[in-house]
C-alpha cells in the first residue's frame, strides 16, 4: 500500500513537473507533422515510377504538403514561444 502510494505520489510529482500546457496539442502537432512526412517521402517514391502527366499531378501534391508541414512547424515553434517566452 505504501509502496502504491509513493509510486503516483512520484508519478504525479513528474507529470506536474514535465508537461506544460499545451502538452496535448503539442503532441497532436507532432503527429501531424510525422504524417505528413511520410506523405512526403511516398510521393516522392512515386516520382520514380510515374508518368510526365502524373509527375505535375505528384508535384503539386508535394508542395501541398510542404505548405502543411511549415503550417505545423509553425505553430509548434507559437506552442513554444507561448510555453517559454
Amino acid at each position: 500500500m505504501l509502496l502504491r502510494v509513493l509510486v503516483i505520489y512520484c508519478v504525479l510529482t513528474t507529470v506536474a513537473h514535465a508537461f506544460h500546457l499545451n502538452t496535448f496539442a503539442v503532441w497532436e502537432l507532432k503527429e501531424e507533422l510525422q504524417i505528413r512526412m511520410m506523405n512526403l517521402w511516398e510521393l516522392f517514391q512515386q516520382l520514380e515510377y510515374v508518368t510526365q502527366e502524373q509527375r505535375i499531378i505528384v508535384y503539386e501534391e508535394i508542395d501541398h504538403i510542404r505548405q502543411d508541414i511549415q503550417r505545423i512547424i509553425d505553430q509548434l515553434i507559437e506552442h513554444d514561444r507561448g510555453q517559454h517566452p
